[in-house]
Parts: structure tokens; sequence; C-alpha cells
């Protein structure tokens, strides 16, 4: 069938809006309409090429929400009609999968960096051009096919509008404050950095009754919304120090540190003001050949701990479930974090998320 879809065709220039041909699904896949989908700075490295080297022309995107409008012969999970959440791929089978821990599936990288499916092949194309994907689905198009395990179903009023960014950046947050990193009730916590991944470790602090929620940020107007969701304490790292602030307001350091910003400059620093037996969190697209150094002794005499987080430990066929019903219940307000475009002005979309003016972009088709 023909589509409509934004294909990036060269490092860091505009998304094209193309007509494509996608297949059929196969026998474990389906075919989703999107009703929206999230822009992630992710799908922005990746089309420059500052996290790994991907094929290009594709399709990006990859927090696509949308309905399920033919499924393959084998597919149980889903049927026509149901209303999904896309997250990314993953084989189903690893110890990491059997363990419910899709986020670390031992093909994760080639099924969702490789730009297509295992076998070398893409749904995609156009006159004949092999067009690639996107994390298994390149959401940013009309329609997608994808894996079933792509997939997640939601109740039948979900908000599909709201609910794209919950596959990506949202689970990453929440999920890396509640399952990663067990902050437990009363305990501290400083994020660094106050996007849709910050914003949404903050309410995800917030729910799970933290004590001391440290916001860091360059930008006061994040800032104020780091507040208005749930922090404690906001610090504006272009006005003093963060160190010395963080000092002031847990003398001892924080317990738990929750980097977002991909910078090996502010991830040393998120090491350096943890308290004795702190932990360290971090997301984010660093490069592959990002390298951190850190004072070791500060590290093993006090039992801190530094530890990398892929999507929040999460599997999201029950996490995000969970998060949509305290959305509903308006205790994870993520509908604060959004700001709508249509579809064909996606990089007007990429432009505004990219200067800081809005926090998270979402295509509405």
């Amino acid at each position: 069938m023909k589509i409509e879809a934004a294909v990036a065709r060269s490092k860091f220039g505009s998304l094209t809006l193309e007509a494509l041909e996608l297949e059929e699904p196969r026998d474990d896949e389906v075919r989703v309409r999107m009703v929206a989908t999230g822009v992630c700075h992710t799908d922005v490295a990746v089309r420059d090429g500052t996290i790994v080297p991907m094929p290009q022309p594709m399709v990006l995107g990859h927090e696509g929400a949308g309905i399920v409008e033919k499924v393959g012969k084998s597919v149980v999970k889903v049927k026509v009609g149901d209303r999904v959440i896309l997250s990314g791929d993953s084989c189903g089978h690893c110890p990491s999968c059997q363990d419910s821990l899709p986020c670390y599936c031992y093909e994760f990288f080639p099924r969702n960096f490789g730009g297509g499916r295992l076998d070398g092949t893409t749904p995609l194309s156009r006159s004949g051009e092999k067009v690639h994907t996107f994390m298994g689905q390149g959401s940013f198009a009309s329609h997608a096919v994808c894996h079933d395990r792509n997939v997640v179903k939601v109740r039948d009023n979900a908000p599909l509008e709201l609910l794209g960014p919950l596959g990506c950046g949202v689970i990453t947050g929440a999920g890396g404050v509640i399952n990663s990193l067990k902050v437990g009730v009363g305990k501290s916590i400083a994020v660094f950095g106050t996007g849709s991944v910050g914003l949404s470790a903050i309410m995800a602090a917030k729910l799970i009754g933290a004590g001391k929620i440290i916001a860091i940020d360059v930008r006061d107007e994040r800032l104020d919304l780091a507040r208005e969701l749930g922090a404690t304490h906001c610090i504006n790292a272009t006005k003093q120090s963060v160190p010395e602030a963080i000092s002031a307001i847990c003398s001892g350091g924080v317990d738990f540190t929750f980097e977002t910003t991909a910078s090996m400059s502010v991830l040393r620093q998120a090491i350096d003001v943890l308290a004795l037996r702190g932990t360290c969190g971090f997301v984010g697209g660093a490069p592959e050949d990002s390298e951190l150094t850190f004072v070791t002794s500060h590290v093993m005499n006090g039992g801190r701990t530094i530890r990398g987080i892929i999507l929040g430990d999460t599997n999201p066929d029950e996490f995000l479930p969970k998060l949509i019903e305290l959305q509903a219940l308006g205790r994870f307000p993520i509908e604060k974090l959004i700001t709508f475009y249509k579809f064909k002005d996606v990089n007007q979309a990429i432009e505004d998320s990219l200067a800081g003016r809005c926090v998270k972009p979402v295509l509405l088709f």
C-alpha cells in the first residue's frame, strides 16, 4: 500500500515528506495506522549519525501510537482494531527476554539499530529503492509494519495522542527511577536535565514518595515546570555551582542521581555528588566512543554505584498500562510535557525541540 512518510536522506538535513510503498505484514508482524508519534532527541542523533552509524534513506520515529489495521497469521497478541503503543523490538527468547527485560535483549541493537529486519530486508521502499526503519517501527509515517513484540495493547478508550512518548522517553525516566534505581520513600534524588526523560523521572520520584527531588538544568522555564511536577529544589547550572548547591541541600550528598544529558562532564558531576552508598543511573544517546573518567577511590571507598539504563529496565507490556492508568487518575500528568504538531510540520517540531522551545513534540496524523 502507499503511505506518507518523513524520510531522512542526509545527516543534519531536513526530513522530506514522501509517498512510499509499504509491504504487507509477514506472519509475525502487524500493520499499524498511526494516530500520533513523539519526536525524541534520539531520532535526531540517529539522523545525524552521532550515536551509531545507520543507513539512509530512513524513516525515523520510535514513539508511535495507533490502531492495528492488519495482523500476520501467527499473531495472537493483538487483533485488528486494537489500540497500541509501539516500543522497541526484541527476540523474546534470550536470557534477558526470559527475565522480562526485553530492553536488554541480546539482539536489541541489530533489531533496533540495524535499519530493518534481521534478514536485511525492510517493509518500506520507493520505486524499488530500499528505505530503512528505526527501532523496528519507523513511526514518522502514516502507517508502520512492525514485529508483534513492538506493540503494547492499551485499553479501548486510551488517549493515543498523548501516549506515544510512553514507548521511549517517558518509560526511560519513570522506569529508571522506579525499576532501575528503586528510589525509596524519603530518599533524595538529583535529576540532571529536565527534558521529557528527566521530567518523567521527577514525576516518578514524586509518585513513589521520594524526599528531596532536585532538578538541574540551564533553562529557568524548564525548572519551573520541574517544580510544578514534583521537584522540591531547582538548580540553574549557569547561575550557581551544582556541587555547592547540592551540598547545601543535602550535606552528605544525594542518595541517587539520574543523568539524562549524555554529557560525560555532567555524568562525572552526577557521580561526584553521590552520598555514601549512593547510585548514579545514566541514560541518553552518548556516542559509541564516549569515555568516562571518575575518581576510583570516591566510588570504591564510598560503596557508590554507577549503572547504565535502557528503557527504564521495563517490560513495556507490563509497565506501560500502569503508567496509562496513573495518567488517567491525574497522578502522572504527561500531558504537561506535550506540544502538538501536524505531521507535515515534523521539521518545525524537530527544530523547536532542539532549541528548547518545547519539551516533547508529538506529531498528529
